[in-house]
């Protein structure tokens, strides 16, 4: 009797631990992809002190949150497993095909992409702009590897299951989803190197606020025309200018067949007289050019005169970004001149 009681207690403890982990077997749970592409949040100290590498794998990632077993079936689908600073442009064409393929199922609700922080705002903008599905996506990262003390890259995946199981996830678009706040991808930008704090949206501030598993809703972001997909991607580079830049580089990438070029200015959008002989020599070479900022959470504006200012560089036929980044800028102009998109066209992008 002692024997098969104890075999009773074990039977009973098991089903009372898979209820409380997976719920009702998770037969009435949504489905939502866990898409992974490596960065931080599955990185791990090389113990040899050669630094953080990603080396976890989905199913590591999960393992460490049995409670998303409580909110959902987690699918997880292996795409890459880089630091985000080797992110290719064509490892994000063929990622915007794998997350739509994924999410034609109709089983499935959303997808969470785990990604590195330092291109994270890109991979999630160039994914805003190509993606065909009106699912939710999220993108979530981490300051903190899973070999530090207090990682916080399980919380950034709970918290974007979470998101996306919400009413109305899916007029958030694509979106960065760190340290409870829900940033729009068109609006954030890395702020921190170090920081789990490291993510802001400028003056348009956050889309949302995850507390206590409760997501809370700022506002909506209006969804931009999207742009199909080629099946290859032209150059456009990004150049930054500076005092005393007589336009080297700018005549240098036309000559080397670069079909756009964003030009990262002064100010509201300023460039010395050299640069914009530079920025002629290009549109007369019929490469489009568009003029961003460095100053971080502003815009371009032509407000200024003569040769250079803004308002010439308008009269030439730059496209002025706006308060898109530059390396948002660069992604929304590869995109345009692989499809042979028209000035007037990028430019109602832009307003989107």
């Amino acid at each position: 009797m002692q024997i098969g009681n104890t075999k009773l207690l074990s039977l009973i403890f098991c089903l009372v631990y898979s209820f409380c982990i997976y719920g009702d077997g998770g037969n009435n749970l949504p489905t939502i992809a866990l898409i992974t592409t490596g960065g931080t949040i599955a990185g791990s100290a090389d113990p040899d002190g050669g630094g953080v590498v990603p080396v976890l794998t989905g199913e590591d990632l999960i393992r460490v949150i049995p409670s998303l077993g409580e909110l959902a079936k987690i699918e997880v689908f292996e795409f890459c497993n880089v630091d985000s600073s080797k992110m290719l442009p064509e490892t994000r064409r063929q990622m915007s095909v794998f997350v739509d393929n994924i999410l034609k199922n109709p089983g499935i609700k959303g997808a969470v992409i785990t990604h590195g922080t330092d291109t994270i705002a890109e991979s999630a903008y160039f994914l805003d702009v190509t993606l065909q599905s009106k699912k939710p996506v999220v993108l979530v990262g981490a300051m903190r590897d899973a070999s530090a003390i207090s990682p916080d890259g399980p919380e950034n995946i709970y918290n974007a299951v979470l998101q996306i199981l919400s009413e109305g996830s899916e007029k958030f678009g694509v979106t960065v989803t760190l340290n409870q706040y829900i940033h729009a991808a068109k609006d954030v930008n890395k702020a921190s190197t170090t920081n789990v704090q490291a993510f802001c949206s400028g003056k348009k501030g956050c889309l949302g606020y995850i507390a206590v598993g409760t997501v809370y809703k700022f506002r909506d972001v209006p969804r931009g025309k999207k742009i199909p997909l080629p099946k290859m991607l032209q150059e456009a580079v990004l150049l930054k200018t500076f005092s005393g830049d007589d336009g080297r580089f700018i005549r240098y990438a036309v000559d080397m067949g670069v079909k756009g070029i964003v030009v990262e200015s002064l100010g509201s959008g300023n460039v010395n007289e050299t640069v914009y002989e530079a920025i002629k020599y290009a549109l007369n070479h019929d490469v489009i050019v568009m003029i961003s900022t460095s100053i971080s959470d502003e815009g371009v504006y032509p407000v200024y005169g003569g040769p250079g200012g803004g308002v010439e560089l308008e009269k030439l036929g730059v496209i002025f970004t706006g308060k898109l980044s530059a390396v948002k800028a660069r992604i929304l102009l590869m995109l345009a001149v692989s499809q042979n998109l028209s000035r007037e066209e990028i430019v109602q992008h832009l307003a989107c």
